[in-house]
C-alpha cells in the first residue's frame, strides 16, 4: 500500500501508485507569486552581436522576454499534470552581463488561484533561454543554458520561501 502523500512525498500518485493530477478543488484561493532565474553563457562574439543589435533575427533580449511570457501562459500544455491557472502577471527580465558573457534571465509570475506558479516561472526562464540560443546559434553554436531554479515563492500552504545562497548550499 502506498502512503497518502504528505510533506516531502510524491503528490502525483493515486492510492494504487498510478500517476494522477492532484485535486486542488478544496484548497483556498490565494495570491501566489514565484520568481525563477537562470542564464545563457555565450561566446564573446555572440555577446558583442547581442550588445550591438546586429543579429539577423532581431533584438535577442526583447524577443526572449516575449517568448518567456508566452511560455509561462502555455505551461500546462508542456508539463504533464500541471494545472491550468489564471495568471494575472508575467514579467521576464533579460540582461546582458558583458563582463561574464552571460544573458541573465529572471521571470516572476503572479496569480490568484488554488495552486502555485512555480512551474510557470521556471518554464518562462527555460524558454527565454532556448530563444536566446536559437537567435545566436549562427554566431555561437555552443551557447549553453544553466542555473535554472527557483528564487522565491509566496502564497499557499507553504507561505513565503526564498532560495538559500547557492554558494553555500550543499544539496542545490
Amino acid at each position: 500500500m502506498i502512503p497518502k502523500p504528505g510533506a516531502g512525498e510524491l503528490s502525483h500518485l493515486d492510492p494504487q501508485g498510478r500517476v494522477s493530477m492532484v485535486d486542488v478543488g478544496d484548497r483556498p484561493i490565494s495570491d501566489r507569486e514565484a520568481t525563477a532565474s537562470g542564464f545563457v553563457r555565450v561566446s564573446d562574439r555572440a555577446r558583442a552581436a547581442i550588445a550591438a543589435g546586429t543579429l539577423s533575427k532581431g533584438d535577442v533580449l526583447e524577443v526572449c522576454r516575449v517568448a518567456g511570457i508566452m511560455a509561462a501562459k502555455r505551461t500546462p500544455e508542456l508539463i504533464p499534470l500541471c494545472h491550468p491557472i489564471s495568471i494575472s502577471h508575467v514579467s521576464v527580465e533579460a540582461d546582458l552581463d558583458p563582463e561574464l558573457a552571460l544573458v541573465k534571465l529572471r521571470a516572476t509570475v503572479r496569480c490568484r488561484d488554488a495552486t502555485g506558479v512555480e512551474m510557470e516561472a521556471l518554464t518562462a526562464v527555460a524558454v527565454a533561454g532556448l530563444t536566446v540560443i536559437d537567435m545566436i546559434k549562427s554566431v555561437d553554436p555552443w551557447a549553453e543554458i544553466g542555473g535554472i531554479g527557483m528564487e522565491s515563492k509566496s502564497g499557499g500552504r507553504s507561505g513565503t520561501l526564498r532560495r538559500p545562497d547557492r554558494s553555500s548550499a550543499q544539496d542545490g
